[in-house]
């Protein structure tokens, strides 16, 4: 960072503070949760004032609403967007995403307004998620995408929960599940 960069006391500007805030909130909603966070301490490790924070986002919740937004805007492209694996190893492939708890879960459980713009962005994602799944299966050949679209999301959310909760790692029994329901509904090679 050069020199012109920084304020009067040696402090960064506003250049960039946007994502800064994005970032800590980021680091931060995953290790103390979105209602263990507070603005003073999301401030702090930004390195923003408070000024700067409510130039960039009229209130917490409108943070927590953009943070979710960005999390997995385009629903894990890097599963389903694959070109090299078959629709079957697509499907499995989702169990090798590692997420302690995955961000939509906790913002669901935290905030308790079904109305909160973040719940709805939650609610919105995982309906999206699970459409992905279907649509992979459907593309597998499942005779019921659908079921097997749910079970798998199901699945999924099930294990990230219960890895945080038993803070072991679950998703290797998960995937072995997830084989098992993959094979039932897909029709015979």
């Amino acid at each position: 960072m050069t020199e012109l960069e920084k304020g009067p006391r040696g402090v960064r500007r506003g250049r960039g503070a946007r994502e800064r805030i994005l970032g800590a909130s980021r680091q931060l909603f995953r290790d103390q949760g979105i209602n263990g966070t507070g603005l003073d301490q999301l401030c702090a490790v930004a390195q923003v004032s408070k000024r700067t924070f409510y130039q960039h986002f009229p209130s917490k919740d409108d943070l927590i609403t953009e943070h979710l937004r960005r999390f997995d805007p385009d629903i894990l492209p890097e599963v389903f967007d694959r070109t090299d694996l078959t629709p079957r190893e697509r499907l499995l492939a989702v169990f090798d995403i590692y997420s302690p708890l995955c961000p939509f879960i906790a913002a669901a459980v935290e905030l308790h307004d079904p109305a909160h713009p973040a719940r709805l962005s939650a609610r919105d994602y995982k309906m999206a998620f699970a459409a992905r799944l279907t649509d992979t299966a459907r593309e597998a050949g499942a005779p019921k995408p659908e079921q097997l679209g749910e079970q798998l999301a199901l699945l999924l959310d099930g294990a990230s929960a219960r890895n945080r909760v038993l803070d072991a790692d679950t998703f290797a029994t998960a995937a072995s599940i997830a084989v098992v329901l993959i094979d039932d509904a897909l029709p015979p090679q």
